[in-house]
C-alpha cells in the first residue's frame, strides 16, 4: 500500500504543468469549435492532442470520430469508431456501434447495419436512437427484401412469357413453315398434273401428227403410183403409136411395088430430103436482110 502510494505520488510529479494547461486549453478550443459547426478546426485540435500530445482519452477519441462522421469522412470515422465499438464503457461502446450502423446503413449494407444496432442495444439498452434506428432498417431491409422477391417473381414471369412468347413463336413459325410446305407441295402437284396434260395434249397432236403424216404419206405414194401408171400407160401408148407409125402403109407399100422401089430406099429418101429441108433453112438464116429504103414508105 505505501508503494502504491510512492508511485502515485511519483507520477504527479512526473506530470508537466504546462502540458496539463496546453492540453485542457486544446480540449477546450477543439469542443468549441465542434459545437459551433467547425469540425474542420475541432478535428485538427482532436488530432493534435492524440498524435502530438499522445491524449489516450476515448471521449476525445469518440468526439474525433463525431467529427470525421459529420463531415462524411466515413473512412476515417470508422476507423476512430471501430476501436470504441468493444470499449468497457457502455456508452461509449454503444455509440460507437450505432455510428457504425448508420454509415453502413448510407453505403446500403442493411443487414450489417443491423448488426451494428443490435449491439448498440446490447451494450445500452436505454440507446432508443440505436432502437428506432434498427427498427427503421429491419422494415427496410423487409421491403427490399420483399421488392427483391417481387422482382424476382416478376423476372421469372417475363421469363415464362418469354418462353410462351418462344414457344407461340416457333409454333408460329412451324405453323408457317407448315403452310408454305402444303402451298409447295399443292404448286408441285399442280404443276405435275400440268406437266401431265401438257405431255398428253402433246401426245395426242403427236398422234394426229403422225397419222397426217402416214395418211399424207400414203395419199403421196398413191398419186405416185398412179403417176407412174398414167406414165407406163403413156408410155406404153407412145409405143404403140410409134409401132403404128413405123408400120408400113398397105398402099404405100403397094405404090412403092409399083415404083419398084423397096422401104428402105424410101426411107433413105425422105432422110435425104428433111437434110436438105434443113441445110437451106440454115442457109437462109445467115444471109444477110438487105436495109429498107429510106425514102420509100413502109408499105
Amino acid at each position: 500500500m505505501r508503494l502504491l502510494g510512492i508511485l502515485f505520488f511519483a507520477s504527479l510529479l512526473s506530470i508537466d504543468p504546462s502540458k496539463i494547461s496546453k492540453v485542457n486549453k486544446l480540449k477546450s478550443e477543439a469542443k468549441k469549435a465542434y459545437l459551433a459547426g467547425d469540425m474542420k478546426t475541432a478535428i485538427e485540435k482532436y488530432q493534435f492532442l492524440i498524435d502530438s500530445l499522445h491524449v489516450d482519452e476515448q471521449e476525445v477519441a469518440m468526439n474525433l470520430a463525431n467529427a470525421y462522421f459529420n463531415v462524411n469522412d466515413t473512412t476515417n470515422a470508422l476507423n476512430k469508431y471501430q476501436p470504441l465499438s468493444v470499449s468497457g464503457d457502455s456508452k461509449i461502446n454503444s455509440w460507437a456501434n450505432q455510428q457504425m450502423g448508420v454509415v453502413a446503413n448510407r453505403q446500403g449494407k442493411f443487414e450489417e447495419a443491423l448488426n451494428y444496432f443490435k449491439q448498440a442495444m446490447k451494450a445500452e439498452p436505454n440507446n432508443e436512437q440505436a432502437r428506432y434506428n434498427y427498427e427503421m432498417v429491419k422494415k427496410k431491409l423487409n421491403e427490399k427484401k420483399k421488392q427483391e422477391q417481387q422482382n424476382k417473381d416478376k423476372n421469372n414471369q417475363d421469363k415464362k412469357d418469354d418462353q410462351k412468347k418462344d414457344q407461340n413463336k416457333d409454333q408460329k413459325d412451324q405453323d408457317k413453315k407448315d403452310q408454305n410446305k402444303d402451298k409447295k407441295d399443292q404448286k408441285d402437284q399442280k404443276d405435275k398434273k400440268d406437266q401431265q396434260n401438257k405431255d398428253k395434249k402433246d401426245e395426242q397432236k403427236k398422234d394426229q401428227k403422225d397419222k397426217q403424216d402416214q395418211k399424207d404419206k400414203e395419199q403421196k405414194e398413191k398419186e405416185q403410183k398412179e403417176k407412174e401408171q398414167q406414165q407406163k400407160e403413156q408410155e406404153k401408148k407412145d409405143q404403140q403409136n410409134k409401132n403404128d407409125k413405123n408400120k408400113p402403109d398397105p398402099q404405100l407399100s403397094e405404090k412403092l411395088k409399083e415404083m419398084k422401089i423397096s422401104e428402105e430406099k424410101a426411107k433413105m429418101i425422105l432422110e435425104a430430103m428433111k437434110n436438105q429441108e434443113v441445110q437451106y433453112l440454115q442457109q437462109n438464116k445467115r444471109k444477110a436482110t438487105k436495109p429498107k429504103d429510106k425514102g420509100k414508105p413502109d408499105w
